[in-house]
């Protein structure tokens, strides 16, 4: 029986020398930079990286395998103070951006072809036959995107309709990729013109669908300075690039376009940012 034990004990002895001996042999150095890049970083650990998290980011940017600006929830600041810690200068410069949800159909101005009764849940509805409305590229209205905002900055309007909010909204992305219909875009928050509008039905069908779709009339395109709006497949586009007089907007003849400050969806209540900063 000693002897048994002694034989254990010499044994554990030797697998625990074993195991130290190639902790020593394979251990990765650590490198203390990634801790102050951690403690710079927000902390969300959202994903918007496309990492699994704030350390992972920190590591990554600390082997110089990651740029600075890596995190776009943290913004310029994060990226400035995490140029400093590597020694690094960063010019910055870049305009931030939001998420804009390209759609103004509410229910008070978009037809309905049946009642969805189903899971509350876009992706689950747009799998009835694309969803309940008669444009099939409108938002369902069911706060998919809301509910995968870390920060909140998705509110679901009694119409129906999602609405982002872009002095909250930190450009995560998360919304982008949740949405089924693909309508949500991220946008130069300095820009306050946007069209809210998807649909690429011709104009007598995206009128009947919604009382506020773009029509395709191009009264914006000839508005607007050569090359700011133009249109693709029935639906007018904005390059962001361009600086658009807010009066274009009141060319629209079907209030599809908005300026931040004025009453950004129809039926709804005035005043309402969609994009930029107000």
């Amino acid at each position: 029986m000693i002897t048994a034990v002694i034989a254990l004990a010499a044994l554990a002895f030797v697998a625990a020398f074993g195991l130290a001996i190639a902790a020593r042999v394979f251990a990765v150095p650590h490198n203390p930079k990634a801790d102050e890049i951690e403690e710079a970083l927000p902390g969300a650990n959202c994903g918007a990286c496309a990492l699994p998290g704030c350390a992972e980011l920190a590591k990554r940017i600390a082997e110089g395998k990651a740029d600075v600006d890596a995190c776009p929830v943290g913004g310029e600041g994060v990226a400035r103070a995490i140029a400093a810690i590597m020694g690094m200068e960063f010019e910055g410069g870049g305009d931030r951006k939001v998420a804009l949800v390209l759609c103004k159909g509410s229910d008070q101005v978009a037809a309905k072809r049946f009642f969805y009764n189903g899971v509350f849940d876009c992706n689950s509805a747009a799998l009835v036959f694309g969803g309940d409305k008669a444009c099939t590229y409108g938002c369902l209205g069911l706060g998919t995107c809301a509910g995968v905002c870390p920060f909140g900055a998705i509110e679901m309007l009694p119409g129906g309709l999602a609405i982002v909010d872009p002095d909250i909204c930190t450009g995560c992305t998360k919304c982008v990729a949740a949405c089924p219909k693909g309508i949500i875009k991220m946008v130069p928050a300095s820009r306050n013109l946007h069209i809210l509008c998807s649909s690429h039905d011709k104009g007598g069908v995206a009128r009947k669908h919604c009382k506020v779709a773009c029509i395709g009339c191009m009264k914006c395109v000839k508005a607007a300075p050569e090359g700011a709006i133009t249109m693709d497949n029935f639906l007018a586009v904005i390059d962001y690039g361009f600086e658009i007089p807010a009066e274009v907007a009141g060319e629209c003849p079907m209030n599809t376009i908005v300026v931040i400050g004025e009453a950004a969806v129809a039926g709804e209540e005035p005043t309402v940012a969609v994009g930029g900063d107000a």
